[in-house]
């Protein structure tokens, strides 16, 4: 018999089991929480993880489950599923996902297993960082076969579970189109990135003077008188009174590259956002593409978001150099420090904050962030580094299975090129065979075995047999996954300044 039925068979009030319970080895001591006359707990016994209700009147609630006498209490012991997640959000809305508002510093702590959000909690405990915990793209999805709702419920479940009560965010990742945000609004996500790459001209990057001028006097004479007016040849003073000049030999170029996508930002707005009748953290991300967002670009999406009516969260540019998947920064960081100091004051101006993706590990660059976007808030997106952490443990605690993984990710490297840029050169990943046991966590520290394992996380996943070895090794072991976590993610926190 578990110790927790034992505790609740002999206890005599409510008040004295909330103390008893958080005494137990298979309680979590931080789920532990009262509700009117109802305890909610959560336990874990054998791997398998359940919601436990104790009422002393007859139990009626919205959840689903077994229920049975124990002394003088009912007990409803309910399963982690949707069901039960949704009446867990509605009896307690720190459960569910909220809208951060304006400033502040946030970080999107990507989950794929749905099993890192408790050390992801654990992480920022003591910081001021506001946590976006559910947060995937639709590729994700389709990579790891989970759906938005499973997401948001691993968030929940993982807020009850450490007793997390000042609010996380959902975010619908990386969106190109109204129905996929419709399915993640629906579901009461908070936040929504909209990505607008495939709306952004990136052959213009490569045009020759001749060719921007020819397309540029294609385009509506209104468009163009309108942009005119406005851009060409103008200059703009910031709030901190540095200039953004609208150079006259870039303003062609700048127009042609960005002015589907505005358009694209304005319907979407009005269409999925304005009609709300709640808050909506929305985030404008032009990164997905190979143009740099210089300042110039910047000022100008920006103020054009302005005029056109549109409140954005956050901008994510396409910042100078490289944000490669689970590596550090490639690139100058002089010209990384001159550039981003001027897109923070340009978020300042308009009173939105910068978001950084593909933040995971650019350690390099923390501190320039930290330093120049704390006053208006910045917003940092990790994922796949979470990923890479579960496979440290796995290296640790069972390297059979982490050999498996990687003869998984050498198989399956050219098909997952397709989704993911990365510079990564496999003549400088050794041969495993020629690691001791031991020697495989650190294989871990290296650029071109991260990103190897970072991008081939998929096709692990979807391997039935693969994805049922990597549940169980990391539920048994979640107490070490949890604290990888928190020395991982701990690290990008500090060298923010955090």
């Amino acid at each position: 018999m578990s110790n927790w039925i034992e505790v609740v068979q002999q206890a005599q009030d409510v008040e004295s089991l909330r103390e008893m319970l958080t005494k137990q080895r298979e309680v979590y001591p931080a789920s532990v929480t009262l509700a009117g006359d109802q305890l909610l707990f959560m336990v874990k016994e054998e791997q398998e993880t359940s919601l436990v209700l104790v009422s002393s009147g007859d139990g009626t609630d919205d959840f689903q489950g077994d229920t049975r006498s124990l002394g003088a209490f009912t007990a409803k012991k309910a399963p982690l599923n949707n069901q039960n997640a949704n009446a867990l959000r509605s009896l307690f809305p720190w459960a569910a996902p909220q809208a951060f508002g304006p400033g502040g510093i946030s970080i999107g702590l990507g989950d794929r297993l749905g099993l890192a959000s408790p050390g992801h909690l654990q992480a920022i405990a003591g910081t001021q960082v506001r946590p976006v915990l559910a947060q995937q793209s639709m590729r994700e999805l389709d990579l790891t076969n989970r759906t938005y709702a499973d997401v948001l419920d691993a968030a929940t479940w993982a807020v009850f579970q450490e007793g997390y009560q000042d609010g996380y965010g959902a975010d619908g990742d990386h969106l190109k189109n109204i129905k996929d945000i419709g399915v993640a609004l629906n579901l009461g996500f908070s936040m929504i990135t909209l990505d607008c790459s495939e709306h952004i001209d990136d052959e213009v990057l490569e045009l020759g003077e001749a060719e921007v001028s020819a397309r540029y006097n294609q385009l509506p004479i209104e468009k163009r008188e309108a942009f005119e007016k406005l851009y060409k040849d103008q200059d703009y003073v910031l709030q901190d009174g540095s200039m953004i000049k609208m150079a006259p030999q870039n303003y062609e170029r700048m127009i042609l590259t960005y002015h589907q996508a505005l358009d694209f930002m304005e319907e979407v707005y009005q269409q999925a956002i304005a009609p709300l009748d709640r808050t909506i953290d929305f985030e404008i991300s032009i990164d997905e593409v190979a143009t740099p967002t210089t300042p110039q670009d910047h000022f100008f999406v920006a103020s054009e978001l302005k005029k056109r009516g549109i409140k954005a969260w956050s901008v994510a540019p396409r910042f100078c150099g490289r944000f490669e998947k689970g590596i550090d920064y490639i690139g100058d960081l002089g010209q990384f420090e001159e550039e981003f100091a001027v897109h923070a004051q340009i978020a300042s101006h308009f009173g939105y904050k910068l978001s950084i993706h593909s933040g995971s590990d650019k350690f390099s660059v923390f501190p320039i962030i930290g330093k120049y976007a704390e006053a208006a808030g910045y917003h940092v997106k990790t994922a796949g580094t979470n990923w890479l952490e579960a496979l440290r443990v796995i290296a640790r605690v069972n390297p059979d299975l982490f050999r498996k993984l990687h003869e998984k990710a050498l198989v399956s490297l050219e098909a997952a090129r397709k989704y993911y840029n990365v510079s990564l050169d496999m003549t400088k990943i050794p041969e495993l065979s020629s690691l001791e046991d031991e020697e495989l966590p650190r294989f871990l520290d290296e650029n071109d075995p991260r990103q190897l394992l970072h991008i081939t996380y998929g096709f692990m996943l979807q391997d039935p047999a693969l994805r049922g070895e990597i549940y169980g090794v990391l539920l048994e072991n979640e107490a070490a996954y949890a604290q990888a976590l928190v020395t991982h993610i701990g690290r990008h926190l500090r060298t923010l300044g955090l």
